[in-house]
């Protein structure tokens, strides 16, 4: 009996983790497509379909062990990256973010002007007749009025409840609002247009102040087009997300939507010198930064390495020195770096008896960050470089030197040749990563100097990825769109980076 138990307890087990992973997804399915996001409900849905034929068959043995990585790394890899594609082909920036029909509306809503007298009233919302109402005052005019979507009554000031203000606030036909029933009407109270006189209407400015307006904006559905009212002017689709003047295509109703454009911004990229000129400058500073990184790095920890394998006192001492760097957290040493490069109080100028502005000059600037990235990344080439020179065979050099060959030539002809050969694709891993070095460039500059006056985003210490990144969130326009097509650019451009890498290391050649 016992010994049946345990014999079937593993598959029991299997049945109860599948029957609650079943269980989570479905009630994220329901909520995905709830809240009609059906992209993310179908994946979900057909990662349901996959467990189920994969755990409960026994259709492949492998994809038992593979399918969980292969749906992560759908909806953590596959799947950003194919949403940032998509979104790289849309006009999607600021006052560009909802879509058509709600833009549609939110231009109608704006598209008002007040009346030649500014005509405001004091208003209290509520009902009129089981009709969302207002009660409006003009205190210095008295004059007082009930008004709903559809009518207006005139009142006398006899029938009314008025405060010390002047300010009606009740009436025999009319309920005022509790102040829990106002919080729940805040999108009626900024949509609803009450009744005035002629075209005019009363619009609440919150909930306490009303002021007659009238449209100015109208929109025509049959034609997609919205017509001034007071001028004629119309407005039609420029096929990029906007409604604009047909006589005076720079002039544009706000907001947009979300539009394709398809390749645009990969045009722009090119054509257009606003956005050229500075990608160009960032795109060539990021190879140099890399590069430089690189080289410095590879060199301070291969020098570091052949001086530990020397037999010197205190060398385990030395070596462990030597990996803190490594070991302490890159954010922490960076922004210690970014105090001692400090103008005034830092300690590096206090050292040289200097007041450099360290990051107020692009030059120094540059210096700095390639000086603070080689502190952080001399230790890692020093442990493999390390590593590696003791996996070059000792035979080599011995024979070398027995043919009369020098030190200097021993290292140069033997050691550094099969050294790069062992070394070379970390090399490549090592300039792929610094080529999207955020955190660096963002917490020791910020991208900086620049010259904000002028309307620059991009810094002469930013490279590709920050430079993406202040282009999505760090100015008064977001540009989304653009964004998205400059890290597609980047992301194939260390995609190819690390497939060389990758073929150069030869780590697929037993899978071929």
């Amino acid at each position: 009996m016992l010994e049946n138990i345990f014999r079937h307890l593993p598959k029991v087990l299997k049945y109860v983790f599948l029957a609650l992973t079943f269980s989570i997804l479905v009630m994220f399915i329901q909520s995905a497509f709830a809240k009609k996001e059906y992209e993310i409900g179908a994946f979900l849905l057909l990662a349901v379909i996959a467990i189920a034929i994969t755990y409960l068959t026994n259709l492949s043995i492998p994809l038992k062990f593979f399918l969980p990585g292969i749906l992560f790394l759908s909806a953590f890899v596959i799947g950003p990256i194919l949403y940032t594609v998509v979104m790289s082909t849309f006009q999607y920036q600021t006052g560009n973010y909802i879509s058509k029909s709600q833009a549609i509306e939110r231009v109608q809503m704006l598209g008002i002007a007040p009346d030649e007298a500014n005509t405001t009233f004091d208003v209290v919302v509520g009902t009129y007749k089981n009709q969302f109402a207002i009660l409006a005052s003009d205190s210095l005019n008295k004059r007082y009025l009930i008004s709903t979507t559809s009518e207006r009554i005139d009142l006398a000031s006899d029938l009314l409840t008025i405060n010390e203000n002047g300010v009606a606030i009740k009436s025999s036909d009319f309920s005022p609002a509790t102040s829990d029933e106002i919080a729940g009407l805040d999108r009626q109270i900024s949509t609803t247009r009450f009744k005035y006189d002629g075209d005019y209407f009363i619009m609440l400015e919150g909930s306490s102040v009303g002021a007659v307006a009238r449209q100015v904006l109208n929109y025509k559905a049959s034609e997609d087009k919205f017509i001034n009212l007071v001028d004629g002017s119309q407005f039609v689709d420029n096929g990029r997300g906007n409604y604009a003047n047909a006589g005076n295509p720079e002039d544009i109703l706000q907001p947009g939507w979300r539009s394709p454009i398809w390749f645009s911004h990969y045009l722009d990229l090119v054509k257009d010198e606003s956005v050229r000129s500075p990608l160009f400058t960032v795109f060539i500073w990021t190879v140099i930064f890399a590069f430089l990184t690189v080289l410095t790095q590879f060199a301070l920890g291969l020098l570091v390495a052949i001086a530990m394998n020397k037999p010197i006192w205190g060398r385990r001492v030395y070596r462990s020195i030597f990996i803190l760097p490594y070991a302490m957290p890159s954010i922490m040493s960076i922004l210690i770096w970014g105090g001692m490069f400090n103008t005034e109080f830092g300690a590096i100028n206090a050292l040289l008896g200097t007041d450099i502005a360290w990051f107020q000059n692009a030059t120094f600037a540059r210096v700095a960050v390639i000086m603070v990235n080689l502190w952080l990344g001399f230790p890692y080439f020093y442990l493999i470089t390390s590593g590696a020179m003791q996996a070059i065979p000792s035979e080599l050099s011995e024979a070398a030197a027995i043919d009369g060959a020098s030190p200097r030539q021993i290292f140069a002809r033997i050691t550094l040749p099969l050294l790069l050969k062992i070394v070379t694709p970390l090399l490549i891993a090592s300039f792929a990563f610094n080529f999207n070095n955020f955190n660096l460039i963002y917490l020791l500059t910020g991208g900086g100097p620049r010259n904000e006056l002028d309307g620059q985003i991009a810094g002469a210490t930013d490279i590709l990825i920050s430079y993406t990144y202040k282009i999505a969130f760090g100015s008064n326009i977001q540009d989304l769109g653009l964004a998205s097509a400059i890290s597609v650019i980047i992301f194939i451009i260390i995609a190819s980076i690390s497939l060389y890498g990758v073929r150069k290391s030869k780590v697929l050649d037993s899978f071929s």
